[in-house]
């Protein structure tokens, strides 16, 4: 029983790490890879694939001073994270968040549809999470109800403390999630900015 415990935790953890690997790779297959939080298009017009082409390297890649671009011509697509590597240097949270560019030409301009990501095993832990946290304050109210939770007073004040601490841990998620992405999609916003300067007409080429 132990073993199989044991045997299911590491299979669990080989599958969350697997998912941030592949979610970090720089396939074209994984530039679309992770749960979609979030899309627009940018009202602002990019230059053409003809202009855009040149900015990157041999290998379509260009680095910039808040994260990296890849280039994947044939898809039309570009891939944008705040910061290379799986296990960067800086503080990262659980909910790292990419971009991918979508290139749509445009008469003399392309037009970018920008679609944020997360990787699955981040949203599926969270969604559950907040899923056993809620259910299991609901199912617990209903049955101290049941159970007569309303026959006195320190019945009802020990179930308002329950209950208010149910609710408390789901405020906290719910805190800790918009401020870690409110920080992820800072560094992505700047990596973003980043990217729009360089493919400016009047900048230069980079890491050629």
């Amino acid at each position: 029983m132990i073993l199989a415990g044991v045997f299911g935790a590491l299979l669990f953890l080989a599958l969350v790490v697997g998912d941030w690997l592949y979610f970090s790779s720089t396939s074209a297959q994984a530039g679309t890879y992770g749960c979609r939080i979030a899309g627009a298009p940018d009202r602002e017009p990019w230059p053409t694939l003809a202009e855009i082409g040149p900015r990157f390297d041999t290998n379509g890649l260009i680095r910039l001073p808040n994260g990296f671009a890849h280039l994947f011509p044939t898809e039309r697509r570009i891939v944008l994270r705040s910061q290379q590597g799986f296990l960067p240097s800086r503080f990262r949270t659980a909910w790292p968040l990419k971009a991918t560019l979508e290139l749509e030409p445009e008469g003399r301009t392309t037009r970018v549809t920008c679609i944020k990501r997360i990787p699955w095993s981040s949203a599926i832990l969270t969604s559950s999470w907040f899923l056993i946290v809620g259910a299991g304050t609901l199912t617990f109210v209903v049955m101290y109800l049941a159970d007569g939770g309303l026959a006195s007073l320190s019945t009802i004040l020990m179930g308002l403390g329950i209950l208010g601490i149910g609710l408390l841990v789901l405020a906290f998620g719910l805190v800790t999630i918009a401020l870690a992405y409110r920080l992820e999609n800072h560094r992505l916003t700047l990596a973003y900015r980043d990217l729009r300067a360089a493919l400016e007409p009047s900048s230069g080429v980079q890491d050629k």
